[in-house]
């Protein structure tokens, strides 16, 4: 249940960009930035912060969810460029020692271990990926209860991550690639069976079937991300995730995250979850 007065706190979800070559989401509320992923480079997250009129030196943290290069390529040189706190499994800083220099302040954490960093409260729970110690994360604004699912690269969702997404006002859920179009691209039949695997990347009809799954009444917005260049298309993805969200009676947006530039708009939680709830789909941009 959502705290009363939660109209006088903002809670914003920016997606920088997601893909196959480079994933960075931002969650800002009441003066805390927490940037999960730094999957461009440093010059190019600070190009994008800057189009979504967001200076670096006002974030808070950043949190590597794994060590794939689409997700952390970035973090070394951007945390120590801006002095900002580095949060990694420990495995994750052992897979990226030849990205960090010495100079980081490295704050290690565990999954199924709360943080909580400034105004936001983070629980990391473990995906299957094929990764050293890949997590998915839930983002709760401690003082109105509003809760952001990021959950990307992971071949199944188990029944940890089902049970940890449950009750998000925002979901940002993978939908990677086309069965049909994996099955015929042009990838090797090696990469293609460790894309469709239980540790790989979640087809369309799988995010459909999680998406369908966890919706509920106060579900606001569902962002679908990780999309395979190759390997899909948004058309198809928003088509599969859509039809299945739309059984279940969701009546919000459904987006698809672009991997070139951030995603617009920028979401209000308080003000997607209220649209959601209303005879028209409209939102407020930040």
């Amino acid at each position: 249940m959502l705290a009363a007065g939660t109209e006088r706190v903002a809670v914003k979800v920016l997606v920088l960009g997601s893909g196959s070559r480079g994933n960075s989401i931002l969650i800002e509320s009441e003066g805390t930035r927490l940037l999960i992923d730094a999957g461009f480079s440093a010059r190019e997250l600070e190009r994008r912060l800057r189009v979504l009129a967001l200076a670096p030196e006002g974030l808070s943290a950043i949190l590597i969810t794994h060590e794939h290069r689409d997700h952390s390529i970035g973090m070394g040189s951007f945390a120590r460029r801006h002095g900002l706190p580095l949060y990694l499994t420990e495995g994750t800083r052992r897979a990226c020692a030849d990205l960090l220099e010495g100079g980081e302040r490295i704050h290690l954490y565990r999954s199924s271990r709360a943080l909580l960093l400034g105004s936001l409260r983070v629980e990391p729970f473990l995906t299957a990926h094929d990764a050293v110690d890949p997590v998915a994360v839930t983002v709760t604004e401690v003082r109105t209860g509003y809760r952001v699912g990021l959950a990307t690269d992971m071949g199944t969702p188990t029944a940890g991550v089902v049970h940890a997404l449950r009750g998000c006002h925002v979901l940002i859920l993978e939908a990677n690639h086309d069965e049909t179009l994996l099955r015929d691209g042009p990838y090797p039949w090696s990469v293609k069976a460790r894309i469709g695997g239980p540790h790989g990347h979640l087809s369309n009809r799988a995010a459909a079937r999680l998406a369908g799954e966890l919706h509920h009444p106060s579900l606001g917005a569902v962002v679908l991300a990780h999309l395979s260049q190759e390997c899909n298309r948004p058309e198809l993805a928003r088509e599969e995730v859509g039809r299945s969200l739309a059984g279940a009676g969701y009546r919000g947006p459904l987006l698809v995250a672009p991997q070139e530039e951030p995603l617009e708009p920028v979401l209000d939680v308080a003000e997607c979850v209220r649209s959601s709830a209303g005879p028209q789909l409209s939102f407020l941009l930040r």
